[in-house]
């Protein structure tokens, strides 16, 4: 059985649940570029939107990709 890339994980999460932030991608799957990642998937046409969120505790932004529905 094929390993999957980096990309192929990030976009079955994304279609799973929609959304990803940095955070999530290096816990679940040790992706420590995700902009990097989303750059990749949106060049192949995959229709993903950034967001900004505030961390509760710290105060810092982070980004959030969302997938539009495709």
């Amino acid at each position: 059985m094929k390993k999957q890339s980096q990309n192929e994980v990030i976009l079955d999460h994304l279609i799973r649940k929609k959304t990803i932030n940095p955070l999530q991608a290096l816990k679940l799957y040790g992706c420590f570029r995700l902009s990097a990642r989303i750059f990749d998937l949106k060049e192949k046409g995959i229709n993903i939107e950034k967001n900004s969120e505030k961390d509760r505790s710290t105060g810092k932004e982070y980004a959030v990709y969302t997938l539009v529905s495709r």
